[in-house]
């Protein structure tokens, strides 16, 4: 069923050889992590006042993505998610993230 919300512009067909074209986004190629520009910020808003370091700028696939945030959140020790392409890291760890980064080879800054 989730294949039917990307269909274009057919509804119905009678032709039992008609094949649905389906608008499909081709994935971004992961940059070399030296290639990485990522930037790490705290970030209050719409938190109920809870804090989370937040990390910007990740170009490439979902699943590099998730494992990235899987290694910061080990590193922290705490909780975390993936939103929109960006990083969600709970508490202020910023300094620990990023010399986390740069270990890693990305070329993180602080903002």
């Amino acid at each position: 069923m989730g294949k039917r919300k990307n269909v274009i512009g057919v509804v119905y067909s009678t032709n039992p050889d008609f094949q649905y074209q389906y608008d499909v986004e081709p994935e971004v190629e992961t940059l070399n992590p030296s290639q990485q520009r990522l930037k790490i910020r705290l970030d209050r808003h719409a938190r109920a006042g809870k804090q989370v370091s937040l990390i910007t700028g990740f170009v490439g696939k979902d699943s590099d993505l998730d494992d990235l945030c899987r290694k910061l959140k080990s590193v922290c020790g705490v909780g975390g998610s993936v939103k929109n392409g960006e990083i969600l890291i709970q508490g202020d760890f910023r300094e620990k993230i990023c010399s986390q980064l740069l270990k890693l080879g990305y070329s993180a800054k602080i903002i």
